[in-house]
């Protein structure tokens, strides 16, 4: 496993990250760096950072970022709903769900781009637990034995650390080396520093 990496700070509902989630998995690859995947509570980081949920946000930049996802996806050629029959719900036990994955060795990838699939692309809710549990066992994985990980105070203690560490403001963020990148937008920079720093 590579020495490098980058910290990546993404939210269980960014619709954001799922934009970015294969361009990072690719920009990892082509560079042979490590990604370490730290799931956050961005509302608790909106609190200390001056962030506004999206639903307490202005009418015109609501639209606005409507109008932004829809530009993205075509430019992607990925599709999202803007505004899902479930958005934005309780993210924690997801994103317990994510770091327990991670620390038992398991592929996270695949797992947090079904959560976030789930949530952006088939109306589900990912803040319940049957849901989740379907996800799991779709992703081949132990839902038992995640769920009885993602229920221990460690685990919370991991996702309150991340959440506390991050030192951005938004997801997705990505650090190397002390440098932040918060938008899926910025990954092209992120390439380019993660190049000149081999």
């Amino acid at each position: 496993m590579s020495s490098r990496h980058i910290d990546y700070y993404f939210w269980m509902n960014s619709d954001w990250a799922y934009l970015g989630a294969d361009r990072l998995e690719a920009l990892a690859a082509r560079q042979e760096v490590q990604i370490r995947y730290k799931p956050v509570d961005l509302p608790n980081v909106y609190s200390r950072t001056g962030g506004v949920l999206l639903g307490q946000r202005a009418p015109e930049r609501q639209a606005y970022r409507i109008a932004e996802l829809k530009r993205w996806c075509r430019r992607l050629g990925i599709h999202i709903n803007p505004q899902p029959a479930h958005m934005c719900p309780n993210a924690d036990l997801a994103s317990r769900i994510v770091i327990a994955a991670d620390q038992a060795g398991l592929p996270v990838a695949g797992l947090y781009k079904a959560i976030l699939h789930a949530e952006w692309c088939e109306d589900r809710d990912i803040s319940s637990e049957t849901t989740l549990r379907e996800i799991l066992r779709e992703q081949h994985q132990d839902a038992d034995l995640l769920l009885r990980e993602a229920g221990k105070p460690a685990t919370e203690q991991r996702y309150r650390r991340y959440t506390d560490e991050a030192g951005v403001f938004g997801s997705p963020s990505y650090v190397y080396r002390g440098e932040l990148f918060w938008g899926q937008d910025r990954l092209d920079m992120l390439e380019e520093c993660v190049a000149a720093a081999t």
